[in-house]
């Protein structure tokens, strides 16, 4: 048995998701225990602002990264502590960071570039255990997108005979991946289809305070406005071909309100923003098959803080009337760990000098061992 930890913290800025994995070559990854430690309202509200400033002072950003990293050695500690294993147990822990801006394409004609706030030297220090971190530059240094990631965790996960699958992860950003059965020569496809939460979370803020909108009850309340959803899906990156990712720098509220007429209901806009998302999915599944030529979908897999929202699984249902979801939990990795499963899988790859990536679903110019490692 090795155990490997593997840390997330997404675009929906909720908190730090650890989860301890045993990974043993030839068998899929078992989850064997998880921790969700919840960000203080004073990190979360800088690392919002961090996201969405265009000038930071090194002097906070370095106290942010410092902070990140002492609430990431809390939720290893709780993670231990809960199954009583020492730190000397752990060959490795694989850490996301938080991203605080993705541009694979540049801006203004600058180079490509993907940052996540992280500090796996002081990860270690505090831990006394390996660090894996820093996966996404290799890939993007090969021309990739740097994301996601996740899809070559997925197959080792998901992938089953006589069967295409979907897994959906619904975090701030949607994204996909198309499974092929076993056995299929065709390598999976997986990019991002647009926003999830990161949309619906920032409207309801600031309409209704908090920080999202539970089980979609705002948006469910409301009516899409379908001249407003037909002004959203012109966006040029729905229809843009893959390999694609995207984030915040796009999708935003400046972005939302340059599209209102100004006389839209809140609570409507809501629900058109739902909308928009499970829309937007539904055109990636079908922008996926057509590329690899894939019959209709056999299972749909929905993961992410999105998972537990069943206005947005209804609307889903909705664009999919004929693609069965499914709850991930039901395959052993519930919802809420599949992200942070995939780095700590990630983190043994680097460790075993064997690839991270997919270059199908990234656009990297060939496999690469993804991460650097950081000694204790």
């Amino acid at each position: 048995m090795s155990l490997f930890i593997g840390l997330m913290s997404g675009t929906s800025l909720d908190g730090i998701d650890a989860v301890l994995v045993d990974i043993t070559p030839d068998t899929p990854p078992r989850l064997l225990a998880t921790h969700g430690e919840p960000l203080p309202p004073h990190h979360r509200d800088l690392l919002w602002r961090l996201c969405h400033t265009e000038r930071v002072g090194f002097a906070e950003l370095a106290r942010a990264e410092a902070d990140f990293s002492r609430l990431q050695a809390r939720a290893i500690d709780a993670l231990l502590e809960q199954q009583d294993i020492p730190a000397s147990r752990i060959t490795a822990i694989g850490s996301h960071g938080q991203t605080v801006e993705h541009a694979p394409a540049g801006h203004d004609g600058g180079p490509a570039y993907t940052l996540q706030l992280d500090n796996p030297s002081l990860l270690a220090e505090l831990t006394g255990c390996r660090v894996v971190a820093d996966f996404r530059r290799r890939d993007l240094a090969a021309g990739g997108q740097a994301a996601p990631l996740a899809p070559a965790f997925h197959q080792a996960v998901f992938r089953a005979p006589g069967e295409w699958r979907v897994i959906l992860n619904l975090g701030g950003f949607a994204n996909l991946t198309l499974l092929p059965p076993e056995g299929d020569p065709r390598s999976p496809l997986g990019f991002d289809t647009g926003p999830a939460n990161a949309l619906l979370d920032a409207w309801h803020t600031r309409h209704r305070g908090g920080h999202f909108d539970e089980n979609g009850a705002w948006a469910a309340s409301g009516h899409v406005d379908d001249v407003l959803l037909e002004r959203l899906l012109e966006e040029p990156f729905f229809h843009q071909p893959p390999p694609r990712s995207t984030g915040r720098e796009l999708f935003n509220l400046d972005w939302l309100e340059a599209r209102l007429s100004g006389y839209e209901r809140p609570q409507d806009v809501q629900a058109t923003l739902a909308e928009l998302t499970a829309t937007s999915i539904a055109l990636g599944i079908e922008m996926a098959r057509q590329r690899l030529d894939a019959p209709p979908i056999d299972r749909l897999i929905p993961c992410g803080g999105g998972a537990h929202n069943p206005d947005l699984l209804a609307r889903l249902a909705r664009r999919l009337p004929d693609t069965p979801l499914e709850d991930s939990a039901s395959l052993g990795w519930p919802a809420d760990w599949l992200e942070a499963g995939a780095f700590a899988w990630l983190a043994w790859r680097r460790i075993e000098q064997l690839p991270g990536n997919l270059p199908s679903v990234t656009g990297a110019a060939g496999p690469r061992i993804l991460g650097g490692v950081y000694a204790p």
